[in-house]
């Protein structure tokens, strides 16, 4: 059984090393491809609610879709459950790799934090 869900891209660098990372620490992963099948709205709300971050830190600002729909001016008069709603849209447009134990939550792949949230 697994311990964390992976939400990740295949062919995405930092979410092979993210991937290995937890693997090294002994974590059984359940590896979901976030462009072929992106959260629902409701997981992605609750996703955000249990990382405590801003719902901005959820978007792959690097990425070509987020630049080709000029979201840097457009998220800040976007509601909330708009922005939930176009993330859940578009799986490239969600900053990855997004790791969920059901309590916590990372969003992108920094060794510290993972040391931090997922040590064993």
């Amino acid at each position: 059984m697994s311990d964390l869900i992976v939400y990740h891209y295949p062919p995405c660098g930092t979410c092979r090393k993210a991937v290995k990372w937890l693997e090294a620490q002994g974590h059984q992963l359940e590896l979901r491809n976030i462009k072929e099948n992106p959260p629902e709205p409701a997981l992605l709300t609750e996703l955000v609610e249990l990382s405590g971050l801003e719902l901005k830190k959820f978007f792959n600002t690097s990425g070509e879709v987020y630049k080709e729909l000029g979201l840097k001016d457009k998220l800040s008069s976007m509601t909330k459950e708009d922005q939930i709603n176009l993330l859940s849209s578009n799986g490239m447009l969600i900053k990855r790799p997004l790791v969920s134990d059901g309590k916590s939550v990372t969003v992108g792949f920094k060794e510290e934090a993972y040391e931090q949230a997922w040590h064993k």
